[in-house]
């Protein structure tokens, strides 16, 4: 009986040998083939960028080729849904941006990052306040009061879209001072470069995107930052204040970018991606790249990008209600 016993357990381990060899095989076997980088915007932008060389350094750490796809349309509906409902194996990347927060709200879809898993943020912008350099406020405590005094849109800000992210960002402030959302008319225009051109030659009065997207002006003196709304002062822009020590306000928000993949990666390969994107943050080559151009750079892993990215549309979602932007 003894002897059976033995052939039995043997037999079993026997059994369970090409299982565990599989499973073990899957993991070091990963990446077997090349992967896809989804990009949702168009190419030369700063998403593209920040895809381009996240994909180049994957590529060395995971010893696959890494293909940068530019899915564009829908004002990132196209690209985001591309990721989401890609296969889960792990040869769909994608780099989700804070549209995400935001185009569901607007209804232009149903997708949420819920519907994604975070691996971890690698950039973040902080908003900002920018005016023309010869203009009469000095500081971010001068301008609001100057817009409370006023007649309601007498004030022009640009540097977006009507709706988009800049645009948010302006109004996400005027709510935290008490301010009502209509006292600052929004001048539409094609991005930040636009918007600060016709605030230098008079056409605005505000600017209030990231203080990078104005660093040139800033440095040619032309344009003033009055405040930026992040937690701490950035390294760039150390003389410049946060908007809680400029005014009290405790409004905040970032354009951030974040590299996911669809919802049910098997555990194994997920923990391998998640690691080889840290690694791919913590690079000489990343950390030199984003300096270089001016991004900021700031890390979260999953949870911690997840809780941020999930705050950040509740707190998008309730100035687009407000202002009546929402669907």
């Amino acid at each position: 009986m003894a002897l059976a016993g033995v052939a039995v357990a043997a037999a079993g381990a026997l059994g369970m040998l090409p299982g565990s060899f599989a499973a073990g095989q899957a993991l070091a076997e990963y990446p077997e083939r090349p992967i896809e980088m989804i990009v949702p915007w168009g190419a030369g932008g700063g998403t593209d960028a920040v895809g381009r060389i996240f994909a180049q350094i994957l590529q060395e750490n995971l010893g696959q080729p890494v293909n940068v796809v530019n899915r564009t349309g829908g004002s990132g509906v196209v690209g985001h849904t591309a990721i989401a409902r890609a296969k889960p194996d792990g040869y769909t990347l994608g780099v989700m941006t804070i549209e995400i927060d935001m185009m569901h709200w607007q209804g232009l879809t149903d997708l949420t990052y819920a519907d994604f898993d975070i691996l971890g943020m690698v950039n973040a912008d902080p908003g900002g306040l920018m005016v023309a350099s010869d203009g009469e406020w000095q500081d971010a405590a001068a301008l609001r009061d100057a817009i409370k005094a006023a007649e309601p849109g007498s004030f022009k800000a640009s540097g977006t879209g009507q709706g988009g992210i800049w645009h948010l960002n302006l109004l996400g402030w005027l709510m935290s001072e008490e301010i009502p959302v209509d006292a600052v008319t929004w001048v539409p225009s094609e991005g930040s470069v636009a918007g600060l051109t016709d605030m230098v030659a008079g056409g605005v009065h505000l600017v209030p995107s990231s203080l990078a997207e104005g660093r040139a002006l800033i440095e040619a003196g032309r344009v003033s930052a009055l405040a930026s709304m992040s937690d701490e002062r950035q390294e760039m822009f150390p003389d410049t204040p946060t908007i809680a020590e400029a005014t009290g306000s405790d409004w905040k928000l970032s354009v951030w970018r974040t590299i996911v993949v669809p919802k049910g990666l098997p555990e194994d390969v997920r923990a391998k991606l998640a690691d080889a994107v840290r690694a791919a943050y913590e690079s000489p080559t990343y950390q030199d790249f984003m300096k270089e151009r001016g991004f900021g750079l700031r890390w979260m892993g999953p949870d911690e990008a997840t809780a941020q990215v999930a705050e950040d549309d509740a707190n998008l979602g309730a100035v687009m209600k407000e202002a009546g932007l929402a669907r």
